[in-house]
């Protein structure tokens, strides 16, 4: 069973730092959501386009290249979009074969103390993610890549996600909920000699398992490119016939919180300042800055905001609820942000194409938020017909929370 297709975005960072440490780059998908998926395809021609522009890791432009439909997906964190990239190339036998016998060399360099430690990556309060001797085998083993291998090649790039499951795997982080946490670790801790036969296992073993998923190619290569959903300014002038996606939810989710160790290992962050900015940018990213830049943030007097979201805005920034107006604007950011994403994929979809957003409604100092009917309004005002709302299945948090497949068709 392949997997893919969409991302639940009230935990999409758990379960990504989960997949990626457990089941390599395939994540085996909830029954639901693959049959979601199979059924908006069947019984449609394989030259149908689909794209998915928040695409995350690319599961759903590759899921459609699996079976035979050319895909693009757009993702605005450069991680993701690397990482995407790495799930949708096609790999041959000899660079499966090549990157195994890599990662048995510099399991040897390193038990010879053939290399010398990278410096580590500049994350604030480095300490409580790795202990010391995991943290020197995260950097010399990234300095033995990095020696080996000191460009971007498809070999390197393999190692790199095997290296990425290994940076959580060791870590003292915790991903058994929503938020991320740190284990307590325990003071008897195993010699230096033991804990690096450990870390080659481990290390060695990730390498298979990305091996095996990367063994596997899909009929249609998909094309994965950075690029902000907003606008879809990307150079590609194609239409579609699909628009398939699970954008954020409006949770005051950060998407980048939990991706940092993956994006400070790999040169995509040095500094906090940067993973704000980049939150800032994406939609219903909030963190560091760009939380601080919520407090004087205006709303477009001409973006979409029915009678209905004004008074839920009003309700959630009464006086009573603390934080209630940056948590207004939150809200009226991200409906701004969707306002013009949706305008601009309207633009990218061909007369009689059909477009599905999988969402999820949301909840302030107990005021829902229908997210699911702002979507299909937001769809009819930009010129889709048919527009239907359809409960999926309830969230694994409060009651009232479901996901929604919020579904139409672009008039010819």
């Amino acid at each position: 069973m392949t997997n893919i297709a969409f991302k639940q975005r009230s935990d999409y960072t758990f379960k990504f730092n989960r997949d990626l440490g457990r089941h390599g780059w395939l994540r085996l998908t909830p029954a639901y959501s693959v049959k979601l998926v199979e059924e908006i395809l069947k019984d449609t021609d394989p030259g149908a386009q689909v794209i998915d522009p928040f695409a995350g890791t690319g599961t759903t432009p590759l899921y459609a290249g699996y079976h035979g439909f050319p895909a693009v997906g757009y993702e605005l964190n450069p991680f993701l979009a690397w990482f995407g990239q790495v799930k949708s190339s096609l790999f041959s036998s000899d660079d499966i074969k090549n990157t195994a016998s890599v990662s048995e060399e510099l399991v040897d360099m390193i038990s010879n103390n053939g290399i010398s430690p990278a410096e580590p990556p500049p994350i604030y309060n480095i300490q409580r993610w790795w202990n010391p001797d995991e943290l020197d085998y995260l950097c010399t083993l990234k300095a033995a890549i990095d020696k080996l291998h000191p460009a971007s090649s498809k070999i390197k790039n393999l190692l790199l996600v095997a290296f990425c499951r290994l940076v959580i795997e060791l870590s003292n982080a915790a991903f058994n909920h929503q938020s991320m946490s740190f284990k307590k670790t325990g003071s008897d801790q195993p010699s230096l000699f033991e804990n690096r036969e450990k870390f080659d296992s481990i290390f060695l073993g990730a390498v298979k398992l990305v091996l095996h998923s990367a063994s596997r190619n899909p009929i249609v290569k998909p094309e994965i490119s950075r690029c902000d959903s907003r606008f879809l300014d990307c150079g590609n002038q194609e239409k579609f016939d699909f628009l398939i996606t699970s954008p954020p939810y409006p949770n005051r989710m950060s998407y980048i919180r939990e991706l940092r160790p993956y994006m400070y290992w790999l040169g995509y962050l040095t500094n906090g300042r940067d993973a704000g900015e980049l939150d800032w940018q994406a939609i219903g990213g909030t963190w560091g800055i760009a939380t601080s830049r919520l407090s004087d943030w205006k709303r477009n007097p001409d973006s979409f905001c029915p009678g209905y979201l004004k008074d839920l805005l009003a309700g959630v920034s009464h006086k009573d609820n603390k934080n209630g107006q940056l948590m207004s604007n939150y809200i009226a950011r991200y409906f701004e942000d969707m306002w013009l994403h949706i305008q601009a994929a309207a633009g990218k979809i061909i007369g009689g194409g059909c477009v599905h957003y999988i969402v999820g409604n949301s909840a302030f100092y107990n005021i829902i938020i229908p997210v699911e009917r702002l979507f299909k309004d937001m769809l009819e005002q930009t010129g889709f017909s048919n527009v239907t709302i359809r409960t999926l299945r309830k969230r694994n948090s409060k009651k009232a929370l479901f996901e929604f497949d919020v579904s139409g068709f672009k008039k010819n």
